[in-house]
């Protein structure tokens, strides 16, 4: 079963990023996290979530339990939306 957080993008509209098939999330940088999945035979994808500065790990805490909270709800329900702490400037893909 697919689940996805919806990101409100600041200026922008809201993004989807996949809450399933995570290996690792990680705050970079006070202004970056991302979030790490298993790959196919190209190796891992990573998304990358810019926002504003946090300290700490602050960011990363906040998208880890988004996805446990997305992952608890009905299977009738793919789409979690969440409410970030801090401004989210945009999601990228490598």
């Amino acid at each position: 079963m697919e689940k996805f957080l919806s990101f409100p993008i600041s200026g922008s509209t809201t993004q989807l990023v996949s809450a399933t098939g995570i290996v690792l999330i990680r705050q970079a940088s006070s202004t970056s996290t991302t979030i790490s999945y298993k790959g196919g035979s190209t190796g891992t994808d990573v998304v990358t979530i810019a926002h504003a500065s946090v300290s700490n790990d602050d960011f990363r805490d906040f998208v880890q339990s988004q996805v446990a909270a997305a992952l608890t709800t009905e299977w009738t329900k793919p789409v979690y939306t969440v409410n970030p702490p801090v401004a989210v400037t945009s999601i990228t893909v490598a």
